[in-house]
């Protein structure tokens, strides 16, 4: 008796927010990001992230090299126990490389987890607009 929970196989990871950024329609890439919630005693790590709209799935980190930020392939994402990873726009996320289709915003995108304790979870992460403060020029629900 698990409340109704969906997830009934691995109770211990929680995806929470998962979304995928709305990349200009000639880009070839873009990142997937989410919280993964860890309830059990034992860090876990995302190993791997597969996902049918991309040739190329990888977890990727910002990391400052001498001032400038860079993309860095990653092997692992640690989630600590009692703890949750952010993945987050100039922080860890995942990567989506040689997109087979534009993505369209509010599609949902499958995405499959994979952890080092074998389990996977499978996630459909929306399509969005960046949120980062820029002016779009699509105006917010008013229109002059």
């Amino acid at each position: 008796n698990n409340c109704g929970a969906v997830i009934v196989t691995h109770r211990t990871l929680h995806i929470d927010a998962p979304y995928v950024r709305l990349a200009p329609p000639q880009a070839q890439a873009t990142g997937a990001f989410m919280q993964i919630r860890n309830t059990s005693d034992a860090e876990r790590k995302l190993v791997k992230a597969e996902s049918p709209v991309a040739k190329t799935v990888e977890l990727h980190n910002h990391v400052n090299e001498n001032g400038v930020m860079k993309m860095r392939p990653v092997t692992h994402i640690v989630v600590p126990a009692h703890g949750k990873a952010e993945l987050k726009p100039g922080s860890y996320h995942v990567m989506l490389i040689d997109l087979k289709a534009p993505l369209k915003e509010g599609e949902a995108v499958p995405l499959t987890l994979s952890f080092d304790d074998g389990s996977t979870q499978r996630v459909d992460a929306p399509v969005r607009k960046p949120h980062d403060g820029a002016p779009t020029g699509h105006g917010h629900g008013k229109s002059h």
